[in-house]
This record gives C-alpha cells, sequence and structure tokens, in this order.
C-alpha cells in the first residue's frame, strides 16, 4: 500500500465440482488458483455433486449463489470433456463470474443473479492435455477473473442466447373443484434424507392444510399414496413422522423427523411427487408413521 491508498481485500473464488475428495484432483486445482491469484481464498462449496449430475451441480450452485460474498465461482461438472461441448466464462447482470463447461451448469444460478448479461467462449491452451479442463482451462480462467483481469483475454464473445440450458423442472398446480392438487419433480435428496421439490410454497396456495394427500411416482415403480403432516419446522413432527415443509432454500420437502424421508418414500432426483388438498385447508385424519 502506497500514497495513503486502502489495499483491495483478498479474491475469494467458489467451487463445486464432481471431483470427489479421494483423488488429487481438488488439491490440483486448488494449487492452480492460488498460484495464479496469490492471497486468494478458496471456497469449497461441495466436491460431492454425484459424477456426472449436471443437474444437481447446476442445483446446488443456483441454492448457493444468494449467499456468497463477491468473488468468481468456477463450477465443474463436466461429463463432456474432451468433447465438442465449451468452456466459458458467464457473467450475470448483478456482476458476478461464473466459470464452468457449457453444458447447463452454470445458467441457474447466473439467472438467480439477474440473468446472463456477457459471455466468454474461452480459449484452451494447444498444449492442454484433453481431460483435466478443470485444471488446465477453467481454474486459469477463474484466477484472472478473481484479479480484476480482462475477460476478453479469455477467448470470444457470444450471445447469450448460445448457452446450453437444462429442460427445467415440471411443477403446474391445477384446482379441481374444492382441490388442489400440484404436481412438482424431486430435485435433490439431501444427506440427511429430505426430499426437495421444484415447487415453493407459493406455488401452492393454501397448503396450510393440515394433512396433505402426497402421490409418489418414482422411477421404475407405479404411483403410491400416503399422507404427510403440513408443518413449519421438524421439531412439529413426532420422530418418524412424514411431514411437508418449506426448507431453507424456499423449496418444499418431504421430511422425516430423525428419519429418512427418501428411504421412506423411495424417491429420488427426477422422480414426481403429487400433492393435493382441499382449497379450504380441511384437515382429515393423522399423517403416516414410518
Amino acid at each position: 500500500m502506497s500514497g495513503g491508498g486502502v489495499a483491495a481485500p483478498p479474491a475469494t473464488i467458489f467451487f463445486l465440482s464432481d471431483y470427489g475428495l479421494a483423488d488429487e484432483f481438488v488439491g490440483v486445482v486448488h494449487a492452480v488458483l492460488l498460484r495464479l491469484s496469490p492471497g486468494a481464498t478458496v471456497v469449497d462449496l461441495t466436491h460431492g455433486i454425484p459424477p456426472f449430475d449436471v443437474r444437481a451441480g447446476a442445483e446446488a450452485l443456483a441454492r448457493a449463489v444468494p449467499h456468497l460474498g463477491p468473488g468468481p465461482v468456477l463450477g465443474v461438472v463436466d461429463p463432456g470433456v474432451g468433447g465438442d461441448r465449451r468452456g466459458v466464462a458467464v457473467e450475470s447482470a448483478h456482476g458476478r463470474w461464473f466459470v464452468g463447461p457449457d453444458n447447463g451448469l452454470l445458467v441457474p444460478a447466473a439467472t438467480r443473479c439477474g440473468g446472463v448479461r456477457r459471455v466468454v467462449v474461452l480459449h484452451k491452451p494447444a498444449d492442454a492435455p484433453p481431460t483435466f479442463d478443470g485444471r488446465d482451462v477453467f481454474a486459469p480462467a477463474a484466477a484472472l477473473l478473481s484479479c480484476g483481469g480482462d475477460p476478453a483475454s479469455l477467448g470470444d464473445e457470444a450471445a447469450a442466447q448460445t448457452l446450453v440450458a437444462l429442460a427445467p423442472p415440471v411443477v403446474s398446480c391445477v384446482e379441481d373443484g374444492a382441490r388442489r392438487r400440484l404436481t412438482a419433480d424431486v430435485t435433490w435428496v439431501d444427506r440427511f434424507g429430505n426430499v426437495q421439490l421444484a415447487a415453493g410454497e407459493r406455488d401452492g396456495p393454501g397448503l396450510e392444510a393440515t394433512v396433505v394427500d402426497v402421490v409418489l411416482v418414482a422411477s421404475g415403480a407405479g404411483p403410491r399414496s400416503l399422507r404427510a403432516r403440513w408443518v413449519r419446522t421438524f421439531s412439529e413432527l413426532a420422530a418418524g413422522e412424514l411431514g411437508l415443509l418449506a426448507d431453507a432454500s424456499g423449496r418444499l420437502a418431504l421430511a422425516v423427523r430423525e428419519g429418512s424421508a427418501a428411504a421412506a418414500t423411495r424417491l429420488a432426483p427426477g422422480d414426481t411427487v403429487e400433492l393435493g388438498w382441499e382449497r379450504e385447508g380441511a384437515a382429515r385424519g393423522g399423517p403416516p408413521t414410518w
């Protein structure tokens, strides 16, 4: 620091991948980031995304990004590495940069940051091996952006409309007389077995019904019916009781207190749930205990 100026705070880079922690991949990417952006802090959002599961990575980034401070986001879930998919740096309308493969991974998080303002298609070094773009392409780009480098030096600009986007999950609500039915895809199962749905509480007006009918459509299995009690917190449920609540991300989720809703319902991401309740919110009997 000189001339009475204030030193810029160290850069922060947020990192998500499906690399896991059994191999050296995460550590090597850290080393590249810190070599090219000395003094940076690398925040590991998660490296436990299921291998090759782009949608799971996209959902995790979208859940996380509202809570992050300034700094670029590096996301690597890249089953198409070495193929013809592009590597991109995506600037959101709020000025945050996302770096990773152009396979739909980055778009939901950028959308939560106001939408896509700018896309740069990353140049790949001619001597870079084809199978580790996280180390050789994406990490150098994220490091440069964390230092305030010129995004134009990374590659050529492209239209936002050219980005690959994932098909949106199903969410629909219909009324049938005094009944409402909300259909939603399962988007995530966390380590506690809570089953998150694509729908939010506002997608199902009147869900304050004491008991909600739940129809489960799991992959490879026919529809199954059960009931869940609407609650605001896990503590309102008895041990082993199935409930429906709005989770910390504002999504509807099935939960079993001190148990796993995923195990109880045999639901997984990509399955579908149909919720049914009386428009007046009439209570009807007690919920099941697993």
